[in-house]
């Protein structure tokens, strides 16, 4: 797992947390459907389903990208929410779960448009239970015109983009966490309005990359995990994927590694980058240990995922000098959910947070515990 995500296709975001779409074979014709829109081949789309696509298939799988959305989105949700007294960078949290028209092309954004009952550039996909969003009335489907100041209708989008999107949820992202939030919406043809009363969390993005392949990432604002972790582990267990990641930004890893200088990519496991990528990454496994248990989740789920990762899918990123082994991060990390089961409090702060705005020393050797 690396502190340095690559460019990678991505399909909605979240405020607090944004997901995607599991490879079911519904769910993999949609994905299609999109891509070759996207490339501007609507003869492609026919040739993928036939010339008529039942609208009933397509149906399913916008619905199985929504149930996907909202089973991570409640992770990153979880998360951000828990552990907000270990974030020093905090946003308004409001719950809410957005996509955008603009995101879908060709043959499938009518279908979309309709499906979803769009009635403006941006809707809500989904509402997470118990959270600012759900008490205030707001509901799956509703289009939104306003969110404070913010029109997403009047932000910069393109096609087959979530440019306005991410546009949105940034100006979301920088509205104060104590404030009321006034949203404007139309409900199934009529104007709704609803004030929104956003609790601190953590501020981060979560977003999912569309692929069969195993990566995840962070950049310091965002977290990124492909697909396929949800469509191959249970959703514990993704919460420990997710934790790790989430622990880069906390403890501000890219702008550290930055300020040594560090060579990201292939790079990062040659030459003195290797004692810091090392250090970046048994740092984020101790924190994410805490975030788990912080969030009520079991720390454990975290080995229960390196026993089975680890010897099936631990090559390429997961094997390169830049990381350690998977069997000593189980032992490292073992040895710290021991010190957490012998402290009650929660949320506990571990003294690793205070270390974020010190520089990277390289000293990974005294962190790593080997089997």
């Amino acid at each position: 797992m690396s502190s340095a995500p690559p460019p990678l296709p991505i399909r909605s975001t979240f405020i607090v947390a944004k997901v995607g779409w599991r490879t079911s074979r519904v769910a993999f014709m949609l994905f299609f459907l999109l891509y070759a829109s996207l490339a501007g081949n609507p003869a492609a789309s026919k040739a993928a389903t036939g010339e008529s696509a039942p609208t009933q298939q397509i149906a399913e799988a916008l619905e199985d990208a929504r149930k996907a959305d909202m089973e991570l989105a409640g992770i990153g949700w979880r998360l951000a929410i828990a552990n907000v007294a270990l974030c020093e960078r905090r946003e308004a949290g409001t719950g809410l779960q957005l996509h955008s028209l603009d995101q879908f092309q060709g043959e499938v954004r009518e279908q979309a448009k309709l499906h979803f009952g769009f009635a403006s550039e941006v809707a809500v996909e989904g509402v997470l239970p118990e959270s600012p969003a759900a008490r205030a009335g707001i509901q799956a489907d509703d289009s939104i015109l306003r969110i404070g100041a913010i029109r997403p209708d009047q932000l910069s989008g393109s096609a087959g983009s979530t440019d306005r999107l991410v546009a949105a949820q940034l100006a979301v992202a920088s509205l104060p966490v104590d404030a009321p939030i006034e949203i404007d919406a139309v409900r199934k043809g009529v104007p709704v309005h609803f004030t929104v009363h956003p609790v601190p969390v953590c501020k981060s993005r979560f977003e999912l990359r569309l692929a069969s392949d195993f990566r995840a990432s962070a950049d310091g604002s965002m977290v990124q995990i492909s697909s396929a972790f949800l469509d191959n582990y249970p959703k514990q267990q993704v919460a420990a994927v997710v934790a790790h990641e989430f622990s880069h930004n906390i403890l501000r890893h890219r702008d550290r590694l930055e300020a040594r200088g560090v060579e990201f990519g292939l790079l990062s496991g040659f030459g003195a980058n290797v004692k810091y990528f090392r250090q970046t990454e048994i740092q984020a496994d101790l924190l994410s240990a805490y975030l788990l248990a912080n969030a009520g989740y079991d720390p454990q789920v975290s080995i229960a995922f390196w026993k089975h990762f680890g010897p099936s899918k631990a090559g390429g990123i997961f094997r390169t000098r830049s990381h350690p082994h998977w069997r000593d991060r189980i032992a490292t990390l073992n040895a710290e959910i021991g010190k957490i089961a012998a402290r009650p409090e929660r949320p506990i702060i571990p003294a690793l947070v205070a270390q974020r705005d010190q520089p990277l020393d390289g000293d990974w050797q005294s962190l790593l515990i080997r089997d």
